[in-house]
């Protein structure tokens, strides 16, 4: 396993990349995610809720989800007063498909018909409300992936998105985006023969998702809103003790003494993680090169290694080498079991909080439909009101930049245990 998280300590090139100003979600956003049972799992919301908070920080950005197991295309669209516009919302993404062809078993002209007449519904009410809305393909199956990319879910969901660019709203291919990795899992799995060993997108019913495949939903989605891969990035000369250049971050009190540099870091935003050894889905879906590049280069070292740290916290050792190339920062870490820099630890707690909020809402709407009758639904929905609030301020603390004291020293290896 430390061999697995070593790898991650790969040098990366600096390279031009989509701006921060390109990401769709704006300051005083309200995000809503509507959909099936895919959505209502909560699992790439949160991903894309807590990338969200820590790369911007500055941006006050509210996330519901509005999701619902079974629903359809024209389910969405009746719900659209309750769940979307009595909510705020200012950007919707509309993620339908599988239920609207009934798991394939409903491929037909008619049923294709209610999908896009339910997408023109949705888009255009969404426009007469000022929403900005965002229609998805539906995630991938577990079908083959050449037979898929010109099958009827995806004709459809083409036709759909076609049809919300035409009306002036935006489109967002999640199934081709999630297709690209799903061909790379299948790849990694050839060698293998125990098919139980086998990487997979999906649960075992070949349409629900299991977390790697809700990272590559989340993936494609933040993709399609604009999501920059570019964090941050210092460049320093050591035997100068002197900044080259800062993008996204400010650089001061720069020193240079016995082999050893330090500076201190301020950055605009923080890199995206999320929990140990999550890392490891970053063999099939391309989060550090694509949205997650929090970089560090240093020129002027000696031939050597060296050991990164920051507030005390080790990020990992390079050589000499990969620091004069650039080396990304964002997820590395010396100990598997434990994160990497304070950026990291700080997104672990953020995951915690993110996690503890949707567990608060989904019991708010538990009680809305369980309890239908009952004054403890009432109750609950203003309690789960004011400790959501809570809990985003909590948020918030959690995923600010802190100025972050960092320290390149020679590495030395730790002694073997006796």
């Amino acid at each position: 396993m430390r061999s697995a998280t070593l790898s991650l300590l790969a040098a990366v090139i600096l390279a031009p990349a989509a701006r921060a100003d390109d990401f769709a979600l704006r300051d005083g956003d309200t995000v809503a995610f509507l959909g099936d049972s895919i959505t209502a799992a909560r699992v790439y919301g949160k991903i894309i809720e807590n990338y969200a908070l820590l790369r911007f920080p500055d941006r006050k950005v509210k996330f519901i989800n509005v999701g619902i197991g079974g629903d359809t295309a024209a389910g969405g669209r009746k719900r659209l007063d309750r769940d979307v516009f009595a909510n705020k919302v200012t950007v919707l993404t509309v993620a339908y498909g599988v239920n609207d062809i009934g798991w394939g078993l409903k491929v037909d002209a008619e049923r294709k018909q209610l999908y896009l007449d339910s997408i023109r519904g949705i888009v255009e009410a969404c426009k007469a409300h000022g929403v900005r809305v965002y229609i998805c393909s539906a995630a991938v199956t577990a079908e083959d992936p050449d037979k898929a990319e010109h099958g009827f879910l995806q004709t459809m969901c083409d036709e759909g998105m076609a049809l919300s660019r035409s009306l002036g709203a935006g489109a967002i291919d999640v199934q081709r985006g999630m297709r690209a990795i799903q061909r790379k899992v299948l790849a990694a799995n050839q060698p293998t023969a125990d098919k139980s060993k086998h990487a997979t997108l999906h649960a075992t019913d070949g349409v629900h998702l299991n977390d790697l495949g809700q990272l590559a939903m989340a993936f494609a989605i933040l993709k399609g809103l604009g999501a920059p891969a570019d964090v941050s990035s210092a460049e320093i000369d050591a035997r100068a003790a002197k900044l080259i250049a800062a993008r996204g971050c400010t650089v001061t009190d720069v020193s240079a003494k016995a082999g050893t540099l330090e500076f201190t870091r301020l950055d605009g935003g923080l890199p995206f993680n999320y929990g140990i050894f999550y890392g490891l889905n970053y063999r099939y879906v391309p989060v550090p090169e694509e949205l997650n590049r929090y970089l560090l280069k240093v020129s002027g070292l000696s031939d050597g290694k060296y050991e990164v740290l920051s507030d005390g916290r080790s990020a990992g050792a390079f050589t000499a080498a990969q620091l004069v190339a650039g080396a990304n920062i964002a997820s590395t870490t010396s100990d598997p079991w434990q994160p990497g820099g304070p950026w990291n630890a700080q997104a672990n707690l953020l995951k915690s909080l993110t996690d503890a909020r949707h567990e608060v809402a989904t019991a708010k709407v538990h009680a809305r439909v369980l309890l239908p009758a009952s004054p403890v639904g009432g109750q609950l929905a203003g309690q789960a009101d004011d400790i959501d609030e809570r809990i985003v301020a909590m948020q918030r603390t959690v995923a600010k930049p802190q100025p972050y004291r960092f320290v390149i020293k020679p590495y030395t290896p730790p002694e073997k245990p006796k």
